[in-house]
């Protein structure tokens, strides 16, 4: 049977699910890492759907089938599956189960649902039961994206992996081990095995290109209080790696003989899983095994690699003010090329950048996708200009620039929306709202009791008095030399993780207007202790990210006294950190745009 369109593929899903006694089948966004960005290798849903986004779940019957999308998303769906029987479910508004409901619903009494058990996590699988029971159905483990998508996948990548040296990540692989076995020992756990490929890096100081602009190995770590297991591709470590975990306690094995391994264990663990990250093929193994006691817990690597220690803050802070350097000189060239009337767009943004951020010291790769957005297209939270779908930049209106790297010393994450031209007076009114809230919430001071979604609220005040609002977070903790977007805290409307000196989070409140404008301002911020006194310990941010930020557009007579204040103390700060690293020229460029205003 052909395979080179969806209907032809959802055809071959169906052939394999009659074949297999399966009812309905679910494929999820997911690897077996519960990572939020993916190698290419597992992209089932995109493959058997033609839908290509985030926090995705495709479910197929014998006679329909439907993808979720979130708000980010729904144009984009409506787009890719156009033309097939494929329903867009639009998840979050009235009326729409989740997926998980859907399945109750679309199951037969008695039914069978199949998913792959690798890139399902527990959670869902529970999720899924819950509905399931009201139908007696049951869930079958399959790979019928293994089975079916032969022709063209990806492979499994296996980049070179190496550790971080202690000098940038404070700690040896032993040192944390140590610290990881006191934290399960608190927990009345002896073991745990650790899936989630950022944890994993921030454990044993373990990185590689696995994934792209995410410097991560696909591999597990199974912990006993007196070993160490890391299944990892071993033909990608070398010789010199290797012999550095031996010392540091660590054992190497296959990657594919994770679950074998673990279901031999005779050794009586109690295991600690986290049914969110944990996905439920390792679940059900380290359950089916009478030696192992699976113990329910929140991973406990989450927070404590979320308070980065006095090594990590230090390089980081380092490599944040040779990445402004990157940014000044980025700026420069650009407005450069437009006065010179140069034809640029919004590829030719990413060129730039990369230019001056890899020619920086100790530069490794992009932390993300760039996302350069002219004009409507700024509106568009995850906007990604392509070869087939980019924008011109013309001497009016805004550019968005969102972008980051990572280098061998920290992780980089920052937004500057610049001024092209002439401005209408909603795009000032717009921006000078904007910098409000990015103001008000990095000069915020509160007491340590103090968790993310209740400071969530100070950054959104000055937006909220126009009845305006953005459709995301404030902000996203970021990784030590790893991903871009980490935990446990964040600053939005849910979080709960209460905040703590040394927890690094980005700023980046915005106006997203549909068709019309975006505009977003983001730095990072250091979490730090500011004083003790009869009523607690108070906390407040600190800017590690030392770039200008536009002030031609703001409004007079908007901002405060103490908005203007900080702003220009941090335009100070910006000059000092910054200016004996540029040339003289570059120097009296940074002095204008660092100049103090006034009210």
């Amino acid at each position: 049977m052909s395979m080179n369109t969806v209907p032809e593929r959802l055809a071959a899903l169906r052939e394999a699910m009659k074949a297999n006694g399966v009812d309905v089948y679910l494929i999820p966004v997911g690897d077996p890492h519960a990572s939020e960005y993916m190698p290419d290798h597992y992209t089932a849903l995109t493959y058997f759907s033609g839908f290509h986004g985030e926090n995705s779940n495709f479910v197929v019957t014998m006679t329909e089938s439907a993808v979720w999308a979130d708000g980010r998303y729904f144009v984009q769906a409506e787009k890719e599956i156009a033309g097939t029987e494929i329903q867009l479910m639009r998840m979050g508004e009235p009326g729409v189960p989740t997926a998980e409901q859907y399945c109750g619903k679309v199951l037969p009494e008695g039914g069978t649902l199949g998913l792959c058990g690798l890139t399902a996590s527990c959670g869902l699988v529970r999720s899924l039961q819950k509905e399931l029971d009201a139908k007696k159905g049951t869930i079958k483990l399959l790979d019928l994206e293994d089975e079916l998508w032969t022709e063209g996948r990806p492979a499994l990548p296996a980049t070179p992996a190496w550790l971080l040296p202690k000098e940038y990540a404070g700690f040896s692989p032993a040192e944390k081990l140590g610290q990881l076995r006191a934290k399960l020992s608190e927990l009345g756990c002896t073991a745990q095995l650790v899936g989630k490929l950022d944890n994993l890096a921030w454990l044993l100081n373990l990185r590689a290109m696995d994934i792209q602009c995410t410097p991560y190995a696909m591999a597990y770590c199974y912990v006993t209080p007196d070993k160490a297991t890391l299944f990892i591709n071993t033909a990608r470590v070398s010789a010199e790696a290797a012999a550095e975990l031996k010392a540091n306690g660590v054992e190497l094995a296959e990657y594919d003989d994770v679950l074998t391994v673990l279901a031999a264990q005779t050794e009586e663990q109690t295991v600690l899983a986290d049914p969110v990250s944990v996905n439920y093929a390792v679940y059900q193994t380290l359950q089916a095994n009478p030696a192992l006691t699976v113990k329910d817990e929140a991973d406990p690597l989450l927070p404590m690699k979320g308070v980065k220690n006095e090594v990590e803050l230090a390089h980081t802070r380092e490599a944040h003010i040779r990445d402004g350097v990157a940014m000044v000189r980025f700026q420069i060239e650009l407005e450069n090329r437009l006065a010179a009337g140069e034809e640029l767009t919004e590829l030719t943004i990413d060129e730039i950048l990369h230019k001056y951020r890899s020619a920086q010291d100790k530069f490794l790769t992009e932390s993300f996708g760039t996302i350069a957005a002219y004009g409507p297209n700024a509106a568009m939270m995850h906007y990604h200009a392509t070869e087939e779908d980019h924008a011109k930049l013309e001497k009016k209106g805004f550019l968005l620039v969102d972008s980051g790297a990572t280098y061998m010393d920290g992780t980089t994450d920052i937004t500057r929306t610049y001024p092209l031209g002439e401005l209408t007076e909603d795009e000032r009114l717009f921006y000078t709202w904007t910098l409000q809230c990015h103001i008000d919430i990095a000069r915020a001071v509160w007491l340590d009791y103090c968790d993310g979604h209740m400071l969530d609220t100070i950054a959104r005040e000055p937006l909220w008095r126009h009845l305006i609002n953005y459709r995301c977070g404030t902000g996203h903790s970021v990784s030590h030399v790893g991903n871009v977007h980490e935990g446990p805290h964040a600053l939005n409307g849910r979080n709960t993780t209460v905040f703590k000196p040394g927890m690094i989070v980005t700023d980046e409140p915005g106006v997203y207007e549909g068709g019309v404008v975006g505009i977003r301002i983001e730095n990072e911020l250091e979490c730090y202790h500011k004083a003790s006194n009869q009523y607690g310990e108070f906390l407040a941010f600190r800017p590690i990210m030392f770039v200008p930020i536009a002030t031609s557009p703001i409004v007079p007579g908007v901002l405060s006294r103490d908005e203007l204040d900080w702003l220009n103390a941090y335009h100070r700060e910006v000059f000092e950190k910054l200016a004996p690293r540029l040339t003289e020229d570059e120097r009296d460029w940074l002095a204008k745009k660092c100049a103090a205003i006034g009210a």
